[in-house]
């Protein structure tokens, strides 16, 4: 598969949500299908858009037989929170991908969500609660809006899964700045620290819910989400609700390097990608 033609399709819509329509790149492998997909997720702290983060791992999983969807979901701006907005964009992502066949040509059955930092946030929390009422109700009405969002697997990227953490994080790392917790709920958690719980990954990981494989990858080196109260603390969670969990811990990584070409010397995303398919052949 490795090297065959793919096909790349840009600004492609998914779904109408109050007024906007959102939209993705589309990377389809050669041949006719059914083929495993990946939604996959950018980060930008929930207010930045970032579409071309995978301009170079979209294509090569393409050329390896996986169908991948890149969308881009609402961002938050000062006064006008994206959350729980960004969730139902998410929701919707993966419900087109199953839903227009005809397009995608991805298989229903085999569907994972990738993101990176605040994208890891997204698929973390979609794919272990996204059909809870919590983000069923109130979720936009569209034409695969019937499809279930559910996902048999899960690639967050240096992402963030409790909120409370990173919100205290940021008071210390980015004084002078818009605080991008804040930003993504409209609040703090000395205001209302129910929401924070609602929308962070970490309060998901119970025995009861959703059970994807997750494969979670971070760099040691990553001063942006640090890992050692993100990224550790929610394997152990994931593994104590009974989730099949698999790590990729990539030495002297910062935060920011999903985006990066593959084949550059020490590329952190070159290490990363071969141990991602190897997880994507034996999970999706």
């Amino acid at each position: 598969m490795a090297g065959e033609a793919i096909s790349i399709e840009k600004n492609v819509v998914y779904a109408t949500h109050d007024g906007e329509e959102l939209k993705g790149t589309l990377y389809t492998p050669a041949g006719a299908g059914p083929f495993p997909a990946i939604v996959a997720l950018h980060g930008g702290g929930w207010r930045q858009a970032s579409p071309v983060v995978y301009q170079y791992l979209g294509p090569w999983l393409a050329e390896r037989g996986y169908v991948v969807f890149a969308p881009v979901y609402r961002s938050a701006k000062v006064g006008a929170p994206s959350y729980p907005k960004a969730v139902h964009d998410v929701r919707a992502a993966v419900q087109f991908v199953k839903g227009a066949t005809d397009l995608t040509r991805a298989d229903p059955e085999r569907v994972a969500l990738m993101g990176e930092s605040a994208g890891g946030q997204l698929c973390a929390l979609v794919a272990l609660a996204g059909e809870e009422e919590i983000f069923r109700a109130g979720a936009p009405a569209g034409p695969h809006a019937g499809q279930s969002s559910s996902v048999k697997a899960a690639i967050p990227i240096f992402g963030v899964f409790d909120l409370v953490a990173q919100w205290r994080h940021d008071l210390v790392t980015r004084l002078g700045d818009q605080n991008i917790v804040e930003l993504f709920l409209g609040t703090n958690p000395s205001k209302d620290r129910r929401i924070c719980f609602d929308a962070s990954p970490m309060s998901y990981c119970v025995e009861r819910l959703a059970k994807p494989a997750f494969l979670v990858a971070w760099g040691t080196q990553d001063d942006i989400v640090d890992p050692l109260t993100q990224s550790e603390p929610f394997v152990e969670a994931l593994k104590q609700a009974g989730v099949w969990t698999r790590t990729v811990i990539v030495e002297g990584a910062p935060h920011y390097w999903a985006g990066d070409p593959l084949d550059e010397a020490g590329s952190h995303s070159g290490f990363f990608a071969p141990r991602l398919l190897r997880f994507l052949k034996a999970r999706l």
